[in-house]
């Protein structure tokens, strides 16, 4: 028995406990009643249930509302279940206790892992999602944290094993983490890249002017504004607060192609990510002997590229953070049963992704979005929001597009960052931006 104890405390590593394939982890949970997961402020997301007959039951108190991030714990681990398996399966409680539990055949209480999800803003996120297919990344741009992520279509985790046939062969996709792992064009959020390499082409000099007539030539066809929509004359700030297709379509043209997928890569784009979670690489392709019309169109986002919702809530956290990309975390720290401390992890740099002046002329024209722009309604006089708005095709019906925002907040509390994605919707600003708004409400109403 002592054996047990000090290989189960000291021998065997989380990587071992946490690999599913782990022929002893059987071992564990029959020692160990698996632990709770917290909120930042303490509610209780996830923790399990022992009956009178000591079957043990995982509950999930929230339902459906934490149910991509948080994950299940049935038919493998996903999520958060699965990040924090090693912790959840280890008791700290003292050692005495653990001891004459032991003794007596009775399974010790797993620690506790507080994560950083913000109840408020994970709910708000939700709500706001409605009945949409899409997803929502909330960050705070100083430290990483994750304070919401929500993905949907979305699932009861604590029915999983019970519906596993329907959720894993449905046509939706149910089970698909939208946020880590889905893949979409960008449109027109992209326009924040292709702005960012203009500058450094250009040493930073905004002097462009534009005319938009609501569409630009190309080959034997042309690229259009939304709508059609004829913006006039535009300077850098005006196209892209404006949204101009006709502006940035036309500015692809002359782009340094070398430049771009430099850029490209600097930003992430097919490169891995410092994530926790399982994810898939956001693509960026653009050769130099690609025609004109192809790069016009990879310039406003309509190319090939593909990117997911974290990996643009990364690139609006790193704008909002001056440049710098904090790591996005998901766990704050472990604690016993008993609420004592047992490790708290620390937030980690990635590192800069820009400047901190092309960081702050990205704010700048992000704030022009809200104040002159497709993302007027964000304007509020208890918040600053800045962003941009994107809306992106996805078929050979041009009628047929994704909503984008990407963006940030700040005020009297600690600025977030927010990516929405809301599939086969129309326009980011009809769909995407009431969204963000609503969770900036809600957590400036906190």
């Amino acid at each position: 028995m002592v054996g047990y104890l000090v290989w189960f405390q000291i021998v065997d590593s989380r990587d071992v406990i946490n690999n599913p394939y782990n022929a002893r982890l059987d071992t564990f949970e029959e020692k160990v009643v698996r632990g709770n997961i917290l909120a930042s402020d303490g509610q209780i997301l996830a923790y399990t249930r022992v009956e009178s007959d000591g079957t043990e039951n995982r509950i999930y108190p929230f339902d459906c509302t934490f149910s991509h991030v948080l994950g299940y714990a049935d038919y493998g681990k996903t999520g958060i279940e699965s990040l924090g398996n090693f912790q959840l399966l280890t008791s700290n409680a003292y050692f005495i206790e653990r001891f004459l539990n032991e003794l007596q055949g009775e399974k010790n209480i797993g620690d506790s892992l507080v994560t950083t999800l913000d109840v408020d803003l994970q709910t708000a996120a939700h709500d706001a999602l409605s009945t949409r297919e899409g997803a929502v990344i909330v960050i705070e741009p100083s430290t990483g944290n994750v304070r919401a992520l929500v993905s949907k279509p979305d699932y009861d985790p604590g029915t999983v094993a019970e519906n596993w046939e329907e959720l894993s062969t449905s046509e939706d996709s149910i089970l698909l983490n939208r946020a880590m792992q889905g893949l979409y064009p960008p449109g027109s959020i992209f326009k924040t890249v292709t702005l960012l390499e203009y500058l450094r082409e250009h040493n930073m000099d905004e002097d462009f002017s534009f005319t938009c007539t609501g569409s630009v030539g190309v080959g034997n066809s042309s690229i259009s504004c939304y709508h059609g929509n004829a913006h006039g004359d535009l300077d850098l700030k005006e196209a892209f607060a404006k949204s101009c297709n006709s502006a940035f379509a036309d500015m692809g043209r002359d782009l340094d192609v070398e430049e771009l997928q430099n850029l490209a890569f600097q930003l992430l784009f097919n490169s891995d990510l410092p994530l926790s979670f399982p994810y898939s690489r956001s693509s960026f392709s653009l050769e130099e002997n690609d025609t004109e019309a192809i790069k016009m169109m990879t310039a406003i986002g309509q190319g090939d590229t593909l990117v997911t919702p974290m990996h643009m809530a990364m690139l609006a956290s790193a704008v909002a953070n001056d440049g710098v990309l904090m790591v996005p975390r998901f766990l704050d720290r472990t604690e016993n049963y008993t609420g004592q401390l047992v490790e708290r992890y620390s937030t980690e740099t990635y590192g800069a992704l820009m400047t901190q002046e092309e960081a702050q002329v990205l704010q700048e024209y992000m704030r022009a979005v809200v104040e002159d722009g497709t993302a007027s309604a964000l304007q509020s006089d208890s918040y600053t929001a800045s962003g941009k708005t994107g809306t992106a095709e996805y078929s050979s019906d041009k009628s047929k597009s994704h909503a984008w925002f990407i963006g940030y907040v700040t005020g009297s509390k600690p600025d977030l960052a927010v990516c929405v994605l809301v599939e086969e919707a129309g326009s980011g600003s009809e769909y995407a931006v009431p969204i963000a708004k609503r969770i900036f409400d809600a957590y400036y109403a906190e």
